[in-house]
C-alpha cells in the first residue's frame, strides 16, 4: 500500500509577497498552490484535489465572502482559512458565519499559521472519516462471523488468510446467502489496510442512472437534484478497501467506467474536470458465473481478468451439512445478545431435521428462520413440532413413486402429531381420527420410535 499522501494546500492573494510567504512557510509539509486572483483559485479548485485553502477576503476580482459561500457549497469538505488584516476583524467574523474555519491576520506568525492549518486539516480528515462510520453504520450487524469446520470451509478459511497480506483484487463467487459479505469483510480486517475505511458497493440496489454518482462523487449543478458537492463511494474510500456487491449487475457502460478507475487509480466526479486520485484495493462478489455472463457479452473480460486475480468460491450450505450445528448454536446466541436474553437450544430431532433441509437461500435463509424460531417460541427447547410449521421438515419427493410418497407422508404425519402430544398414542389416535390399535400398527409398520 502506498504511503500517506501530502495535504495540499491553496493560498489565495493578490499580494505576491504574501503568495510567496506562505509557500516558504509551509512547502516543506505540504504541497502548496498559489492563486493571485479568484477566477485563478476557481480555475485550481476545478482541476486539483485541495484539502485546505487560505482564501484573502479582499480579491481584486471577486468579494472574497462571494467565493467563500461558493467553495462551501461546491467543495463542503474543503476546509477555508480566511486571512485578513487586522482591521477586518468584523469581515473575518462573517467568514466564519458562512464557514470559515479560522482566520489568520496579516501580518501573520508562522507557528500560528501551522497550527491553524493542522487542526483544519484534522477536521478535514475527521469529516471523511465521520461520513464513512455514518454509512457503515447504517449497515453493520454486529457480533457476525465466519462460522464453520467442514473441510471445504477450512479450505476458504486458508484462503482468505494468504489473500488477506496482499493488494490484489478477490472475485468471490457463490450462491445468494453463503456469506460473500462476510468474506470480504474478513479479508478486510486480516489486511494491512484494516485501520482504513471498508466501502461497500451494493450493485444490485443501485439504480444504473444514479451508479456513476454513487461510485465518482458529483459536484452540486452536475445534474437535476445535485444541490451540492457529494463524495463518491471510491474517493470516501481512500487507503482503503471497496467490495462490489453483486458486481454482475452493473451494466457494460458503467462496466469500462469502472475499469478505467481501477486501472488508472483516478476518476473525475460527474460535473467536474478534476481529476481525483484514489489508492484503493477491490473486492468483488457475483451469485452468477461471471465467466458464462463473459462468454454470453454481458460482462467484460478485461473487467472480468482485472477482478479474479485471487478467485474465492464458496460453498452452498448443503455441502457441509455438518457446519448446520454450529451455526444453529451461532444464530441463537447472537438473537439473545441483541434482545438481552438467555439464548434457546434446539432439541436433537430438530437439529436431525434442520440438518436434512435443502436449504436453497443457504447460511442467510437458516439465519432468518433462527430468528423466527426464537421470537416466536416460548419454550427455552426449540422442537421438532416448532420447525414444522415453516415447512423445513418435508424432504423432497422427486423422483418418488406413489405407494413411497404416501408412506413418506404417513411416517412424517404421525410423527409430527406424536411430538405435538408428547408420545401420547391415545390423545395422537384420536387427532388423527383413527383407532388407538389402528396407529400401534402404523407406529411399527413405519419403525417408529416414540
Amino acid at each position: 500500500m502506498g504511503t500517506n499522501k501530502r495535504a495540499t494546500i491553496l493560498a489565495v492573494d493578490d499580494e505576491r509577497g504574501v503568495r510567496q510567504s506562505f509557500k516558504m512557510v509551509l512547502k516543506d509539509e505540504y504541497d502548496v498552490l498559489l492563486a493571485g486572483t479568484g477566477e485563478q483559485a476557481i480555475d485550481t479548485l476545478s482541476r486539483t484535489p485541495v484539502d485546505v485553502v487560505l482564501l484573502d477576503i479582499r480579491l481584486p476580482d471577486i468579494d472574497g465572502l462571494d467565493l467563500l459561500q461558493e467553495l462551501k457549497e461546491t467543495e463542503p469538505d474543503t476546509e477555508v482559512i480566511a486571512v485578513t488584516a487586522v482591521k477586518d476583524i468584523e469581515t473575518a467574523v462573517r467568514a466564519i458565519k458562512l464557514g470559515a474555519y479560522d482566520y489568520i491576520q496579516k501580518p501573520f506568525g508562522v507557528d500560528n499559521v501551522i497550527n491553524i492549518i493542522n487542526r483544519a486539516l484534522e477536521k478535514h480528515s475527521l469529516v471523511k472519516e465521520a461520513t464513512y462510520l455514518k454509512k457503515e453504520l447504517e449497515r453493520y450487524h454486529p457480533f457476525e462471523k465466519i462460522i464453520g469446520k467442514n473441510e471445504k470451509m477450512g479450505k476458504v478459511f486458508s484462503l482468505i488468510s494468504i489473500i488477506s497480506g496482499t493488494d490484489g483484487a478477490v472475485l468471490i463467487q457463490g450462491e445468494s446467502g453463503t456469506g460473500k459479505e462476510l468474506v470480504a469483510r474478513e479479508i478486510h480486517n486480516l489486511s494491512p489496510r484494516r485501520n482504513q475505511p471498508f466501502i461497500i458497493i451494493n450493485s444490485a440496489a443501485i439504480p444504473p442512472t444514479l451508479m456513476e454518482s454513487e461510485l465518482f462523487g458529483h459536484n452540486r449543478g452536475a445534474f437535476t437534484g445535485a444541490t451540492r458537492t457529494e463524495l463518491g463511494k471510491l474517493e470516501i474510500a481512500d487507503k482503503g478497501t471497496v467490495f462490489l456487491d453483486d458486481v454482475d449487475t452493473l451494466n457494460i457502460g458503467m462496466q469500462a467506467k469502472l475499469l478505467r478507475a481501477i486501472q488508472e487509480k483516478e476518476f473525475e466526479r460527474l460535473g467536474s474536470t478534476r481529476v481525483i486520485k484514489v489508492d484503493v484495493r477491490y473486492l468483488a462478489s457475483s451469485n452468477r458465473d461471471l465467466l458464462e455472463l463473459v462468454s454470453q457479452g454481458k460482462f467484460r473480460e478485461d473487467l472480468f481478468y482485472r477482478l479474479n486475480v485471487f478467485p474465492l468460491n464458496l460453498p452452498p450450505l448443503r455441502e457441509r451439512r455438518d457446519d448446520i450445528p454450529l451455526l444453529l448454536d451461532h444464530f441463537l446466541d447472537l438473537h439473545a445478545k441483541r434482545m438481552g436474553k438467555f439464548p434457546k437450544r434446539f432439541s436433537k430431532r430438530a437439529v436431525k431435521t434442520l440438518m436434512e433441509h435443502p436449504w436453497p437461500g443457504n447460511v442467510r435463509e437458516l439465519q432468518n428462520l433462527v430468528e423466527r424460531l426464537s421470537t416466536i417460541t416460548m419454550e427455552p427447547i426449540i422442537h421438532f413440532k416448532d420447525i414444522s410449521m415453516f415447512n423445513v421438515a418435508i424432504k423432497q419427493t422427486e423422483g418418488w413413486g406413489l405407494r413411497k410418497a404416501v408412506t413418506g407422508f404417513e411416517r412424517r404425519h404421525i410423527s409430527r402429531v406424536l411430538e405435538i402430544v408428547d408420545g401420547n398414542r391415545k390423545k395422537a389416535a384420536k387427532m388423527l381420527e383413527i383407532h388407538r390399535n389402528t396407529l400401534l400398527a402404523k407406529i411399527n409398520q413405519l419403525g417408529l420410535k416414540t
